[in-house]
């Protein structure tokens, strides 16, 4: 019996998705709970399992944008016919060496590419065994090809590379779906609220040295980097239950207000920046947050987090350090109502018991909607992550 595969629900109020690539060709066999293709709504980007296995034929083309429940292609179950039995011997002694068609190529391809990855590759003008692949059995992914680079050879004629200087060509790439909720979101976040940014400086010469000591007891015991960030969405939580209505929102008429902190940890993709939730965090400790950042920085980047995984956020840490910021005034993630911005760290001269020593220096900022947050609070509380940090032995004991 024909099997239907149809537009899958991605999450409340979404009503369309973009179906952005095929992962498996129009008849091709594919096995059960095999992800046949890319969808992309406002907000993460979703794969498509088979939900029998049988020979593929698709309806939807890449590009479409569909309605959910739409169509997306139907299976017809069947035998995977592959020649599964040795051949006999005098047909391996007497049969002539085979010539590559057109056909056994594709295969070889597919074998070791996906559809996105050779797609992406044949427009650079790269050949997949030019590229490793970091996917099952060297399979090359879409990550893969979009990473790989053309390196031109030191004998390219001058004359070539001359004309190559003088181009002047363009491009116009269609906005994909998550963009445009983002830059949707960001333009909403500036015109709706009314946003300022203070500024701290941090030295995080004890929190270094905390991980300098204790970085490989702790990734031994729990199988995980000790980072920064879990220090810093460890202090955040501390300032967070002090100042309550920077963890709050507003709701129409009223203020509401979290008895709970669910840490958003901007991460960057290929596709865009997402946004994962690390729930009840105040409740964890360093390793357990450190695990959640880790899991969910990974799906965010292998485009598999879920919708649920991103929404109900009540406070956002973003570090833009790791891209060398030195400084910054994040947009507030809306509906909250502040957002935490770390930056790169230097090594600055500063003032210490009245002598001039070398430290670790971060600056920090807080984008914070004024209606609902009063200066005093947001520079308290910015403040109260500073000496937190500054004295990480205060995230332990609680003063």
């Amino acid at each position: 019996m024909t099997i239907e595969i149809k537009v899958p629900s991605v999450g409340e109020s979404i009503t369309e998705v973009t179906l952005v690539t095929w992962l498996k060709s129009d008849g091709e066999f594919v096995q059960e709970d095999e992800a046949i293709c890319e969808l992309e709504s406002d907000k993460a980007t979703v794969e498509v399992p088979a939900e029998k296995g049988g020979v593929l034929k698709i309806v939807a083309s890449e590009g479409d944008t569909l309605n959910i429940g739409a169509l997306l292609c139907t299976i017809e179950p069947g035998i995977n016919e592959q020649i599964t039995s040795p051949p006999k011997k005098e047909e391996v002694e007497t049969s002539p060496i085979p010539q590559p068609s057109g056909a056994d190529k594709f295969y070889d391809e597919k074998k070791y590419a996906s559809p996105a990855a050779q797609k992406i590759l044949s427009e650079k003008g790269i050949e997949t065994k030019d590229i490793s692949g970091s996917g099952k059995d060297g399979r090359i992914t879409k990550e893969d090809a979009l990473k790989a680079n053309i390196t031109r050879p030191a004998s390219i004629d001058s004359h070539l590379v001359s004309e190559s200087k003088t181009e002047r060509s363009v491009e116009n790439v269609p906005m994909s779906r998550l963009r445009k909720t983002i830059a949707k979101r960001l333009v909403e976040a500036k015109n709706t609220t009314a946003m300022l940014t203070t500024f701290n400086e941090v030295d995080l010469h004890e929190v270094m040295q905390i991980r300098k000591k204790y970085k490989d007891m702790f990734k031994e015991k729990h199988e995980v980097g000790l980072g920064f960030m879990s220090f810093f969405t460890k202090a955040a939580c501390m300032a967070l239950q002090e100042f309550p209505d920077i963890n709050a929102q507003i709701n129409g008429d009223e203020i509401r207000y979290h008895h709970y902190c669910d840490i958003g940890i901007a991460v960057s993709t290929p596709k865009g920046l997402v946004v994962p939730i690390v729930r009840n965090a105040e409740q964890l400790t360093l390793a357990e947050i450190e695990k959640d950042i880790l899991r969910l920085a990974k799906k965010g980047r292998d485009g598999k987090i879920s919708i649920d995984e991103m929404q109900g956020g009540t406070f956002t840490i973003t570090n833009g350090g790791v891209f060398g910021s030195m400084l910054s005034t994040p947009i507030l993630n809306l509906p909250q109502s502040a957002i935490l911005g770390m930056h790169n760290i230097v090594e600055r001269p500063v003032a210490l018991n009245g002598q001039v020593v070398i430290r670790p220096i971060m600056y920090l900022a807080l984008s914070y909607d004024h209606r609902i947050v009063d200066g005093k609070e947001s520079v308290s509380f910015l403040k109260r992550i500073k000496d937190l940090l500054e004295d990480p032995c205060r995230l332990l004991i609680n003063v």
